[in-house]
């Protein structure tokens, strides 16, 4: 990687904006592949307005009013995160073709600011909202309104499913080409709860902030908060007291273990083994109300705030959380360990839904998706931040990239998260749990990684002039995964959807935000 392409930083470190490398879109497109071809990978790419009209554009254009390209590159190796700008102007060559994981980043920016990517070989809206640029037409897509891939031949149907679907799930649209009961391609289309939420972030921080970063993924409020926390501390030069972090590592690994035995549950459930769906679901609950035992909520809003948390975990609760948590490790082992001791169990998950591991690091893929093809790719561990600095959590690998291994993988992360936190409560560190948060950084930059139980979460946080978002990015992990669930089900039984599907249980609202 050339170093004079990229500013570098540590996650939960700020960089100023006049610093960042500006090159020119044939270069900016080199470096980032070159980077990628090397080992990085992309966390975030996006654009945003240019606010600097000092700055000029490689060639002598003016940069006010244009569109700068941000790449937040992942050197995991190096623990690094690698960042680039370019200004884009109306048109540049897209990465895509090379660089199969800017797909839909590219698609986003080209919805979103009507900067073209010439050469994107799929280039439609997935989210289908008006261009966020002021001086953009006033055209507004018909959501679910676009073409679909189609194959063709003698015998090829296409089965088309959702939006709207049976029990009380978000809406997404998938649409199968199918020889017989063997899929040829899904297609992916998602917008249907696009709630603008990046847009309304726009100028904050501000009263409603912390509420939007609480519910844009319910299902993920610690992991999203704790991404915001970080992005604001970096902006803020702010330290947070080790007791505060602890009580953060704690909330996160809950709601990883909540997750995680709801989805090992559910998986039962799809193949019709009710024991372990049955117990699985009572277990979720117990890590839920743990949690609330923490904070009042069993999603874990009001817990964390920007320069520590909103409640201790005195003696007392800590012996009951400690007491509920080992009943149910102990709960969990007895349910799940059913699973993998049930030859029918085992002869669904296994080789269904295969992903290779050089289609997962070629498509990006993060969390559980990626570990299940033996990817070591963890922020916790790659990238550690807060607690994790200090006590690190094994990172936990399959091979063969299947249902089984996505599965299997969640069991051991849930193990692993209960001695982390049994670890963690009984070496809680004295002292105050919050402090004072200074105002952010005026023409800043700060990238903000956090481990969620689906995978990386990036924030990038882009503060002007008075200290205020000129542009807030969230990369839920769910955007780098809804390919990689397309690419899972090539050449297999469309029957085998809802299993593929809930072995990746990715996010719509976290999508379409």
């Amino acid at each position: 990687m050339n170093t004079a392409d990229f500013s570098f930083c540590y996650n939960g470190q700020a960089l100023g904006l006049d610093g960042l490398p500006l090159l020119s879109p044939a270069s900016f497109r080199m470096a980032v592949l070159r980077a990628v071809a090397e080992g990085a990978r992309i966390s975030a790419l996006f654009g945003m307005p240019e606010e600097h009209p000092g700055v000029k554009a490689p060639g002598g254009a003016a940069g006010q009013g244009a569109i700068r390209l941000v790449a937040v590159l992942a050197c995991d190796a190096e623990a690094q995160l690698a960042v680039a700008t370019t200004l884009a102007g109306t048109s540049y060559e897209a990465l895509t073709p090379e660089c199969p994981q800017a797909c839909w980043f590219e698609r986003e920016i080209n919805e979103q600011w009507n900067v073209l990517p010439e050469g994107h070989p799929w280039l439609k809206p997935i989210r289908f909202h008006r261009p966020y640029a002021a001086n953009q037409p006033e055209h507004k897509p018909c959501i679910g309104v676009t073409d679909f891939f189609r194959v063709g031949g003698p015998e090829i149907h296409e089965v088309a499913v959702g939006p709207v679907h049976a029990g009380i799930i978000e809406p997404g649209h998938f649409r199968f080409q199918c020889h017989g009961e063997e899929v040829k391609h899904l297609e992916i289309s998602l917008g249907y709860q696009h709630r603008g939420i990046e847009q309304a972030l726009a100028g904050g921080p501000d009263t409603r902030t912390m509420h939007y970063m609480e519910t844009l993924a319910g299902d993920t409020t610690v992991g999203h908060s704790l991404a915001y926390c970080q992005a604001m501390e970096a902006l803020a030069g702010c330290r947070v007291s080790p007791r505060s972090l602890a009580l953060r590592g704690i909330a996160l690994e809950l709601e990883r273990a909540a997750n995680h035995a709801g989805d090992l549950g559910a998986l039962a459930g799809d193949v019709g083994f009710l024991p372990t769906a049955a117990y699985c679901g009572r277990i979720r609950g117990d890590f839920l109300n743990m949690t609330a035992l923490l904070c009042g909520s069993r999603f874990g809003r009001t817990m964390i705030r920007p320069g520590g948390v909103s409640f201790d975990c005195e003696e007392q609760r800590a012996a009951e959380l400690l007491s509920r948590l080992k009943k149910a490790a102990r709960d969990s082992a007895g349910a799940v360990n059913l699973l993998w001791e049930t030859p029918s169990v085992m002869a669904r998950f296994e080789n269904t839904g295969a992903v290779a591991r050089g289609t997962a690091e070629d498509l990006g893929l993060v969390g559980p998706a990626a570990r299940a093809c033996g990817l070591v790719r963890d922020a916790r561990y790659n990238f550690p931040s807060g607690i994790f600095r200090f006590a690190q959590i094994p990172v936990a690998t399959e091979a063969a990239g299947d249902v089984f291994a996505r599965a299997y993988v969640r069991w051991l992360e849930l193990q692993r998260s209960l001695e982390f936190i049994e670890n963690q409560i009984q070496r809680m560190p004295s002292g105050d749990s919050a402090a004072e948060l200074k105002a952010p950084a005026a023409d800043s930059l700060a990238v903000s990684l956090v481990e969620g139980w689906r995978g990386e979460i990036c924030h990038v946080a882009v503060t002007d002039s008075r200290g205020r978002f000129i542009r807030y990015k969230i990369v839920d992990p769910s955007f780098h995964n809804w390919f990689g669930l397309a690419i899972a089900m090539r050449n297999q039984q469309i029957s085998d959807f809802p299993l593929c599907n809930k072995s990746f249980n990715l996010s719509y609202c976290g999508h379409d935000l």
